[in-house]
């Protein structure tokens, strides 16, 4: 008899991993300040790091390479020795708007509650900022664009903190606010695949 599971149609699943990897450390990284569009370059420490990444990579090819355009995570993408095939505006990090440059702690003292960026979101600033919505949107148009590379080979995404967290949070059919359950390290890469049809997690801030 033939086996009846055999003709249960489904969505094709890539057999390849996305590896995020996140900048290395930049002057406000380290001091903990809101970094969204601000165009910061990498600290000798966050240098090293991007580079050690070359260790972790070794042996690994990637079929595509997606890079936001902001100079930390372009020199960590060189640094760790990947080539860039396309700069992609949609992997930039949340605009922050009024919150841009400033720390939590800070921005606490001065609302009077126990503010949180993924919660209660952004003011406008010298940018209008978004929402946390907003930055699952370009995530999801990130997915798209690299989704068909996966059935290739691996793809790596150079980015930032907060809109990986985001962007893993899609991957994994979760809603966006799940993103601030997540830690991502400066320096660090990540890894997603699949396990049958349901999205995983596979490494996490491994450096």
């Amino acid at each position: 008899m033939d086996d009846p599971t055999s003709e249960i149609p489904g969505p094709a699943i890539p057999p390849h991993r996305l590896v995020l990897i996140r900048h290395g450390e930049t002057e406000w990284s380290r001091s903990g300040q809101h970094t969204g569009l601000t165009d910061l370059p990498l600290l000798p420490e966050g240098e090293e790091a991007a580079s050690g990444l070359q260790r972790v990579l070794a042996g690994r090819t990637f079929a595509h390479v997606r890079c936001s355009p902001l100079q930390r995570a372009r020199n960590t993408a060189e640094l760790a020795g990947l080539r860039v095939d396309e700069v992609d505006e949609d992997l930039k990090e949340w605009d922050y708007g009024g919150y841009e440059g400033r720390s939590t702690p800070d921005i606490r003292r001065e609302l009077g509650y126990r503010w949180n960026v993924f919660h209660h979101g952004v003011v406008p600033g010298d940018t209008p900022g978004e929402t946390v919505e907003q930055v699952a949107g370009r995530a999801s148009v990130v997915l798209e664009r690299v989704w068909p590379h996966l059935f290739e080979g691996d793809v790596a995404l150079v980015g930032h903190g907060h809109a990986l967290r985001i962007l893993t949070s899609v991957y994994l059919r979760q809603a966006p606010r799940f993103g601030q359950h997540l830690t991502f390290e400066v320096g660090s890469l990540a890894i997603l695949g699949h396990h049958r049809e349901q999205p995983t997690v596979e490494a996490w801030n491994h450096r």
